[in-house]
């Protein structure tokens, strides 16, 4: 070529258009993944208008948590031209941009809940749910459900309660469990009416906090025989209580159409 294209630019006009670093326009260009295809007439490789175009494909997909290869092998498909490309890359922002809309709103729900609520301290935990009880718990459910619908709606629904409201709470807890373990204890049949009400009394006990389908009520029964502390907490009602109780909820789960199996946290 004679002269230098007004659209064409050196890989630091490049870089700080799209603001990138000229290291990564180079390792980029090292891997194939965008490369210069012009040349000035000294020699010196620039991007064209093409060039820069690919340059923000690759963006959007980094974007999208794309590693670089599956990027490449992407923009390099000759099945797919470049209006493809882009109402592919369209489609997979916008359900970002949705996924991100909703964690904005539950993130907002959950700072108006905890800033006007009442969280208990350690100690009136201890004082209301008993000595068994480990405050630890709360932050280990935090961590494994913080991320989940069902803990936003927790946040919501608990955090204006008063220790009386939880006192209440308590109470209704220690009444459903003594009804649980006398029902055990007298050999009630799980999938029988009585056992049934009882699976229902459960169930309505965890959508005090959140929406609890039968399908989370049957993968909350699997924790009950599969995790310790569970296994502990229940089996010091009554012995063998956990196993009991199990059965007792996967048939009201059967009960209500779902293999509670295959039951899913949905």
């Amino acid at each position: 070529m004679s002269s230098p294209d007004a659209e064409e630019l050196t890989v630091g006009q490049a870089a700080a258009l799209v603001g990138l670093s000229v290291r990564t326009l180079h390792h980029w260009d090292a891997v194939g993944l965008v490369r210069p295809s012009e040349r000035t007439p000294a020699g010196y490789r620039v991007y064209s208008a093409d060039d820069v175009a690919r340059i923000h494909r690759v963006l959007v997909y980094r974007e999208l948590g794309l590693p670089l290869a599956e990027i490449g092998r992407i923009l390099d498909d000759p099945a797919a031209d470049a209006r493809e490309h882009l109402r592919r890359q369209r489609a997979q922002l916008t359900e970002r941009i949705s996924h991100l809309r909703t964690m904005v709103d539950a993130v907002d729900r959950m700072l108006a809940a905890s800033n006007s609520g009442l969280r208990l301290t350690p100690q009136e935990q201890v004082e209301i749910f008993g000595t068994d009880w480990r405050p630890e718990w709360v932050q280990e459910a935090e961590d494994r459900w913080g991320d989940t619908k069902q803990w936003t709606q927790y946040v919501e629904r608990t955090s204006g309660l008063t220790p009386d409201d939880w006192r209440r709470v308590a109470a209704d807890t220690e009444a459903l469990n003594a009804d649980l373990v006398a029902a055990h204890r007298a050999g009630v049949v799980p999938g029988s009416v009585e056992a049934n009400a009882l699976a229902e009394r459960h169930r309505t006990s965890f959508s005090r906090y959140f929406d609890c389908t039968p399908a989370m009520h049957a993968c909350l029964a699997r924790t009950f025989v599969s995790e310790p502390d569970y296994v502990n907490y229940f089996n010091s009602l009554s012995p063998g209580l956990a196993d009991w109780l199990h059965a007792v909820i996967f048939a009201n789960t059967a009960a209500h159409g779902v293999d509670p199996d295959t039951a899913t946290w949905s």
